[in-house]
């Protein structure tokens, strides 16, 4: 699956326009990253536990979108961009869309002249 946040595959064209894919996924805080959230902002530092958490809320929303797009047949998605929401107390929301089209390169690929027929 191709991926592009421009509105455009380079080096591809666009030859259809299926549909609008999204992804989402809903965490919660943890109890223990929480805590040490606490102690990190006391003497600064990057909140590791948080981007991790961050990192697989971005990964699990991406695969349920392009399992979307594969669904429709689409072998890209272009315009991709991220959102997130509150939901509840300590609940976020991560949101990804984008648009699912089938994109063929501009030039074909060169043959590989090691490989016969």
């Amino acid at each position: 699956m191709i991926l592009s946040n421009l509105e455009t595959v380079p080096g591809h064209t666009i030859q259809k326009q299926l549909d609008v894919v999204y992804g989402s996924t809903v965490r919660s805080k943890h109890v223990g990253r929480d805590f040490m959230a606490g102690l990190k902002n006391i003497v600064g530092g990057e909140l590791k536990g948080y981007t991790e958490l961050l990192e697989e809320s971005r990964q699990e929303a991406m695969n349920r979108m392009i399992q979307k797009a594969q669904g429709l047949g689409a072998n890209a998605i272009v315009g991709i961009r991220f959102s997130t929401s509150n939901i509840a107390q300590g609940a976020s929301e991560l949101f990804v869309y984008g648009t699912a089209v089938i994109a063929h390169p501009l030039v074909n690929k060169i043959p590989d002249p090691f490989t016969q027929g």
